[in-house]
C-alpha cells in the first residue's frame, strides 16, 4: 500500500489517497478521503482492508466507483456497500444489475474534493475515468483514476470484442487523446493495474505516473490514430477461461463472502477421498519440491502464480484442495482463489506434504535437469516451450523447440507426443513445472522440467534460434 497526503500543511485533515495492491493480479484499488468522507475505487472482493484504512483515519466510506466491469478479478462493491452504506457508481453504457449509472460530466463531493466522471470507452464500452479536483486548493485537476484506459507505459487491452477490434482501438485512442491528455501534463495518473497485469501488454513498474510523462514516453502515444489502431489490432493477449465468469459476476454481482466458512484441515485419508470425488489438488511448492515427490494428479501452481494460472485449470463446479510444505502459504492461496471467484475450496492437507509421506501415500515424481544436460539435437526428445508467445518472439528459443503456452496445454495435448521424452522449459522453471504437472496428470510418463529455463540457457551462452519463425 502507498499513501499520499496531498494538501498543504495547515488543513485540519489533509486529503489522502491510498493505493491497495492485490499481488499476483497486479491490481490497484484506491481509497481517497477528505474531511470525514472517503470513496473507494475498484474494490477487490476481500474488502476488509478498505474498512481498516477508513477506520484508522476517521473516515466514512460514502461512495464506491467502478471504472469498468473488470475481467480479471471479482469486484467487492456489493459487500463493501452492505457494510458501509456507500453508494455504488459505474459507467452507464452496460446494464449492471446493481449500483447506479454515472454519466460523462457527473460530479460527486467527498469533503472538499470534487470527483468528475469522464466516459473513456475502448477497453470496454462503459469504461470511465475519475478526475479529482481539490477545491480547497484550486479549481485545476489534481489527479485522474484511469482504470484500464491508460497505464504507466501502456494502454488497456481492446481485444475483448473480437468483432469490433478496430472500433474499440479507435475509441480508446479518442478517449485518451480527447479526455485524458487535455487534463494537463502535471495531472497525476492512477491506473487500475501495474506491471505484470494481464490487462496490458507491457505496463511499466511505476506506482503512478503523470499525463505529461505518458504523453512524452508512452510508446502507444508517440504516433497518430491510424498507427495506434494498427498496433492495437496486431497485439496478442491471452484470455483465461475464468474471465467469462468474472464478467458475469461483475455485471450481476458476485456471491457474498460474509458467510464464508474457514478451510478444512484434511487428513491424508480425507485428501484421498476428496480427490477421488473430483477435487482439483493444487501443489503450492516450487519446482524442485514438486519434482522430488508429490500427490499423483496434482497440479504444481506455485503460490505467486495462482492468480495468473488457476483460472486456466480450475472449474467453478469443482472443489479445490491446497497442498504445501508447512502450510505457510495457505492464507495467500485462499484469498487469491476467492478473488477469482473460486469459492469451493475443499480444504488443505493437514501437516503439509510431509503428512502424506508419513501416511504412505502414493508419490509422483517429475524429472528435472540443468541446461548442461540438454542435447537439442536428440531426435527422440520433444522440446516444449511453454512461455508467452511474446516472450518467445522477443527472447528467442531453444533450437528445435515447439511452442504451446502454459495455460493452453490441455487444449493441445494432441500436439505433444506421449511416446517420447518431453523436455519442458519456460522463463525460469516455474511455468515449466506447471506444464509438466499437467502432462503427468494426463498420463505422460517421461517428462522433464528445465530448471532455470530460458534465463539459464542464455546465461550459459547456448545457441538460440529465432522465436518468431
Amino acid at each position: 500500500m502507498g499513501t499520499h497526503a496531498c494538501r498543504m500543511a495547515g488543513a485540519v485533515m489533509p486529503m489522502m489517497i491510498e493505493r491497495i495492491v492485490s499481488e499476483g493480479l497486479s491490481h490497484n484499488s484506491y481509497l481517497i478521503g477528505d474531511g470525514s468522507a472517503a470513496a473507494v475505487i475498484d474494490p477487490r472482493r476481500d474488502i476488509g482492508i478498505y474498512c481498516e484504512i477508513a477506520e484508522k483515519n476517521g473516515l466514512t466510506i460514502t461512495h464506491i466507483f467502478e471504472t469498468h466491469r473488470n475481467e480479471d478479478y471479482c469486484v467487492g462493491s456489493i459487500d463493501l456497500s452492505r457494510r458501509t452504506g456507500a453508494w455504488i457508481f459505474h459507467g452507464a453504457h452496460l446494464p449492471f444489475a446493481y449500483g447506479n449509472p454515472a454519466y460523462d460530466g457527473d460530479e460527486f463531493a467527498i469533503g472538499s474534493l470534487r470527483i468528475g466522471v469522464k466516459e473513456t470507452p475502448g477497453h470496454t464500452d462503459e469504461s470511465i475515468s475519475l478526475v479529482v479536483i481539490d477545491s480547497a486548493v484550486s479549481s485545476e485537476p489534481l489527479c485522474v483514476f484511469t482504470g484500464d484506459a491508460l497505464f504507466a507505459g501502456d494502454v488497456g487491452r481492446t481485444d475483448f470484442f473480437k468483432d469490433r477490434l478496430e472500433e474499440m482501438a479507435g475509441k480508446l485512442y479518442d478517449s485518451i487523446v480527447t479526455k485524458i491528455l487535455p487534463l494537463g501534463d502535471g495531472v497525476i495518473v492512477y491506473p487500475a493495474h501495474g506491471a505484470g497485469s494481464v490487462c496490458g501488454g507491457d505496463i511499466s513498474d511505476h506506482p503512478f505516473t503523470t499525463v505529461g510523462y505518458e504523453r512524452k514516453t508512452n510508446p502507444l502515444l508517440q504516433n497518430g490514430r491510424d498507427e495506434f489502431v494498427g498496433r492495437k489490432i496486431a497485439e496478442h493477449h491471452y484470455i483465461p477461461p475464468y474471465f467469462r465468469m468474472m464478467e458475469h459476476y461483475n455485471q450481476n454481482g458476485a456471491p457474498s463472502l460474509s458467510e464464508r466458512r474457514c478451510m478444512d484441515a484434511l487428513s491424508p485419508e480425507q485428501v484421498n477421498g476428496v480427490i477421488s470425488a473430483g477435487a482439483l489438488a493444487i501443489d503450492l511448492r516450487g519446482p524442485a519440491g514438486f519434482a522430488g515427490g508429490h500427490i499423483p494428479g496434482s497440479l504444481n501452481i506455485w503460490k505467486n502464480g495462482l492468480s495468473a494460472f488457476l483460472g486456466y485449470f480450475a472449474a467453478y463446479d469443482r472443489p479445490i484442495l491446497f497442498i504445501d510444505d508447512f502450510n505457510e502459504n495457505l492464507p495467500s492461496a485462499e484469498v487469491q482463489a476467492l478473488r477469482l471467484g473460486y469459492d469451493s475450496v475443499a480444504g488443505y492437507l493437514h501437516g503439509g506434504i510431509g503428512s502424506w509421506y508419513r501416511a504412505g501415500g502414493a508419490v509422483g515424481r517429475c524429472g528435472t535437469c540443468s541446461v548442461t544436460d540438454v542435447d537439442p539435437g536428440d531426435p527422440e526428445q520433444f522440446i516444449l516451450d511453454v512461455r508467452d508467445i511474446n516472450n518467445r518472439r522477443s527472447m528467442g528459443a531453444i533450437p528445435g523447440s515447439h511452442h504451446v503456452y502454459t495455460g493452453h496445454i490441455e487444449m493441445h495435448l494432441a500436439e505433444i507426443p506421449a511416446d517420447r521424452p518431453v523436455l519442458v522449459y519456460c522463463d525460469a522453471g516455474f511455468k515449466g513445472s506447471l506444464a509438466a504437472s499437467v502432462l503427468l496428470r494426463h498420463g505422460y510418463s517421461d517428462v522433464t522440467n528445465l530448471l532455470g529455463g530460458m534465463a539459464a540457457w542464455k546465461q550459459a551462452g547456448l545457441p538460440v534460434e529465432d522465436g518468431a519463425a
